[in-house]
């Protein structure tokens, strides 16, 4: 059952900062309350006390609170009036819809001098014939029942015919008394038909006969007692919110149980589908496996020339980097986005000191530049210790004035001779019919002081 607790208590007294000990008014409506202790011994100043929908079934442990004026605890389960004597100053007593059957228990609030208002619509008693005579007849202080005025004459009456009415009520206590009997005892019985039931269905599913199939069964009970809630939660669901049940304290507190225990099951089968069942990252014998549960593209470049690999990892490019994590191995390397994993066996080692990790300011990827930690490649240098050689060959040559020249085999491959084309083009008469007037008329230039005669 669910108790008062010092925790409710200091978190229901923020408006006065936490402290219990001077606390003159709390709420604790709608808890689940199911048993009213320590509140005398830790708010003794208390004036104002809210309780009401909860599940208590007995007023106890408030009768300390000498200050208390305002008792609110509607909406319970309690069956009569009690413990409530050492609350000299209490005005108003609520206790609408209850389950208060025996009525002559109000008796105890005659030393409740102060008491001005109460409150008990909703409980059987109100059926009671002469209900309102016998409360304005025993509780002579009282000046409002049930949000009505107990006026002059009305007390008249109710204190004339006060004898009468209070044989008719101890009359249909006693009726009411054997029937809470009888229901106390049906509630008993369909609590051990539910049981019961419920034993039969899990052992019809699981085929449990004897303690040895018990034990050959017990390695799968979780997973067979999951799939035989989903099968049979809608069939009990039927069964108990359609099977006819009287409104008692038993009833409501059943319903409450039941409902808890459901919560409970669904809340079970969310976390049974959220979770996962773990993946493997690193085999028995040590070995390291590529995983990408994001499911992000990636390139792994190896970068001979810095001796390093790089990774670029194309995460999502307005991705905040705090939900990136990144972990460097020797051997491989890991990256959580939004908790999912990515994991790379990388082709040799690599040092972990000398390693990045950097976001592209563009694109946004993960880019992590990781050192070689063996087989260092000199690729650089090669390359420039042939560019000096060249050079310095260029240089001597130079010098000397020859030529280098690109020795080719003729016999494989064949060339046009750039001379003999030159020849024929230099040649007089070779050359195309447009040039011959220009040869003539140099030649008439060239002999211009010779006496043209017509006859020769």
């Amino acid at each position: 059952f669910l108790s008062v607790t010092e925790d409710l208590v200091r978190r229901r007294a923020e408006h006065n900062n936490c402290e219990i000990f001077s606390l003159e008014e709390i709420s604790l409506h709608q808890q689940e309350i199911e048993k009213l202790e320590y509140l005398d011994k830790w708010c003794r100043d208390l004036k104002i006390l809210y309780l009401q929908n909860n599940l208590i079934p007995k007023i106890e442990n408030v009768g300390r609170l000498k200050k208390l004026e305002y008792l609110n605890i509607a909406l319970n389960n309690i069956e009569r009036i009690e413990n409530l004597e050492g609350c000299e100053e209490l005005k108003k007593l609520d206790l609408t819809a209850n389950f208060i059957g025996e009525l002559s228990s109000i008796e105890v609030l005659k030393y409740n001098i102060h008491l001005k208002e109460l409150f008990l619509v909703g409980n059987p008693c109100t059926d009671f014939e002469g209900y309102r005579q016998f409360v304005v007849a025993t509780l002579h202080q009282l000046e409002c029942l049930d949000s009505k005025e107990i006026e002059r004459s009305e007390r008249t009456r109710a204190l004339q015919d006060y004898p009468e009415v209070k044989k008719k009520i101890r009359e249909q206590e006693k009726a009411y008394l054997l029937k809470r009997a009888r229901e106390k005892e049906d509630a008993q019985r369909r609590m051990q038909e539910r049981k019961e039931r419920k034993e039969n269905q899990m052992q019809s599913k699981f085929g449990i006969d004897s303690p040895g199939s018990l034990c050959d069964n017990e390695n799968h009970q979780t997973e067979r007692e999951q799939q035989t809630w989903e099968e049979n939660d809608d069939e009990e669901d039927r069964r108990f919110w359609e099977e006819p049940t009287p409104y008692t304290p038993e009833s409501r507190l059943e319903a409450h149980r039941y409902i808890e225990e459901r919560r409970a099951k669904d809340s079970k089968r969310e976390s049974k589908k959220k979770e996962k069942p773990l993946r493997t990252l690193i085999t028995a014998d040590g070995k390291a496996l590529n995983v990408n549960e994001p499911k992000l593209h990636f390139t792994l470049e190896d970068d001979e020339e810095n001796n390093q690999f790089i990774l670029d990892l194309a995460v999502y490019r307005h991705l905040d980097t705090s939900l990136l994590d990144v972990d460097v191995q020797p051997t491989y390397v890991r990256v959580w986005v939004k908790g999912k994993l990515f994991q790379l066996v990388l082709p040799e080692e690599v040092k972990l000191d000398s390693s990045s990790a950097k976001r592209s300011q563009t694109t946004g990827h993960l880019v992590i530049s990781m050192p070689k930690a063996n087989g260092i490649i000199l690729a650089r240098q090669k390359v420039s210790t042939s560019i000096k050689t060249s050079d310095s060959t260029a240089q001597k040559n130079t010098r000397s004035g020859q030529v280098e020249k690109l020795e080719v085999d003729p016999s494989r491959y064949s060339f046009p001779d750039v001379t003999k084309i030159i020849q024929e083009k230099e040649q007089i008469g070779q050359g195309p019919i447009s040039f011959q007037p220009r040869k003539i008329t140099e030649n008439k230039k060239s002999y211009v002081d010779v006496e043209n005669d017509e006859d020769v």
